[in-house]
């Protein structure tokens, strides 16, 4: 880990401008993420067979996981590039990814004029999407990261996921506006190709972070060294330090709990207000854009208050009050008789939703830094189409047949992993030195 403290207005330049560019390039990513999802209660129609509730839900699993199905392989790809030629690249790549891909649907032919071919390429989009958006997230924590110091670190670390809730809700609102006013759907989407356009093209101003720059100068000096001899090389430098396997399955824990939280909050209950409520997908809309409102004042919150308090104690906090109010929540759940009660769910869930943040660099400086673009890449992947795919189904099942308690079956498996790898973590920290 990095020596030393360093404070808002000992940051360099070079440093704010390398914030400022990640944490607009991410607003940007995930505003074009999340406008399809946001919007899946209308686009689902246009380019999906109409069906019965049960069925539409099972197709709203589908659409959702599509963006998280190939995310695996993505992590791999720009994980590849990232541990390889840098940083900078791959969350220039990533960008510009995305930008086409959004450019594609906005021009997209729907169910009604070409039939299943625009389900399957709507589909296509949604995975490319899904990569994309792999190596930029998790891209710009570990830039961060790897470019400034404790404490300051984490609150700019947090950042990133606030900027990435900014996103989503500037797409719930763009949302809400296009369909209030029954505008077309499609200037939304080419709206955020060319935002994100702009964006790719502004990273390029990017430098390489100071870590990787100074790791590769290590390896370099190996190879003169050896005599040019570039295989004796790599079996002496850092390139073969090895991640635990304590570590590699305490990360991936730690990103099995945000997409249930996410997957309930923003899918399965637009499902109920659906379904239950008979709110039109305008008003599903509206209702989430507030609870998205919420959700970032507190993701707000928890990246101010990391500058003053060990991050790793805040999350450990937020998951002690989660995991005490499940059941309590759950039970409110199924005895829910209007719309506004179920927003206060909801309100619950994004607040005290276990997550990494605001500790994310914490768990990232504990893997090596020649294995940590992909590993932490591939593990976020995995963690994300595994959970969103059993999560997404396991939803319509369990609740299916034990109503809203179904939340228990899945939730306690995810709480039991999560604290796991936080004792994991805290005695990583502890051994390091760093734990306070």
């Amino acid at each position: 880990m990095l020596n030393g403290i360093e404070t808002f207005s000992s940051l360099k330049k070079d440093q704010k401008v390398a914030v400022g560019l990640l944490s607009i390039g991410t607003f940007l990513e995930y505003f074009d993420l999340m406008l399809y999802i946001h919007m899946a209660v209308l686009l689902n129609t246009l380019f999906f067979p109409e069906s019965d509730p049960y069925v539409a839900s099972i197709i709203t699993a589908f659409s959702f996981c599509s963006t998280f199905l190939l995310r695996p392989f993505g992590a791999l790809i720009f994980g590849y590039i990232g541990d390889n030629f840098g940083r900078k690249n791959t969350v220039v790549i990533t960008t510009f990814l995305m930008s086409a891909s959004c450019l594609v649907m906005a021009t997209l032919p729907t169910y009604a004029e070409i039939g299943y071919s625009a389900a399957i390429l709507v589909t296509i989009c949604r995975i490319v999407q899904g990569m994309s958006s792999m190596g930029e997230k998790v891209g710009a924590e570990l830039y961060i990261t790897e470019s400034t110091k404790p404490p300051a670190r984490y609150p700019l670390v947090a950042s990133v996921n606030v900027l990435s809730s900014v996103g989503a809700t500037a797409a719930l609102a763009i949302a809400s506006i296009f369909t209030m006013y029954n505008l077309n759907w499609r200037m939304a989407f080419w709206f955020g190709a060319g935002i994100a356009l702009i964006g790719s093209v502004a990273r390029t101003a990017l430098r390489e972070t100071p870590e990787f720059v100074d790791a590769k100068r290590r390896v370099a000096e190996n190879i003169k060294e050896l005599g040019g001899n570039l295989e004796l090389a790599k079996a002496k430098a850092v390139w073969k330090e090895k991640v635990p396997f304590k570590t590699t399955i305490s990360y991936f824990f730690l990103q099995c709990a945000r997409p249930v939280c996410f997957y309930f909050v923003y899918v399965h209950c637009s499902n109920i207000l659906t379904h239950t409520f008979h709110y039109s997908p305008e008003q599903v809309i509206n209702h989430n854009l507030l609870v998205s409102i919420v959700d970032l004042c507190g993701l707000t919150f928890f990246m101010y208050l990391s500058y003053y308090v060990y991050p790793l104690k805040i999350v450990k906090i937020i998951a002690i009050i989660f995991t005490l109010s499940l059941v309590f929540v759950s039970y409110g759940l199924a005895n829910i008789s209007s719309p506004f009660q179920l927003m206060l769910v909801q309100c619950f869930f994004v607040v005290f939703a276990i997550d990494t943040s605001p500790a994310a660099p914490i768990f990232l400086i504990h893997i090596p830094v020649f294995k940590r673009f992909t590993y932490s890449t591939f593990l976020y992947a995995v963690s994300r189409a595994l959970m969103y795919f059993v999560t997404a189904f396991a939803f319509v099942y369990f609740t299916d047949k034990y109503n809203n308690y179904g939340l228990l079956i899945i939730m306690i498996p995810v709480i039991i992993g999560f604290f796991y790898a936080l004792f994991h973590f805290e005695k990583l920290e502890k051994e390091a030195g760093n734990y306070y």
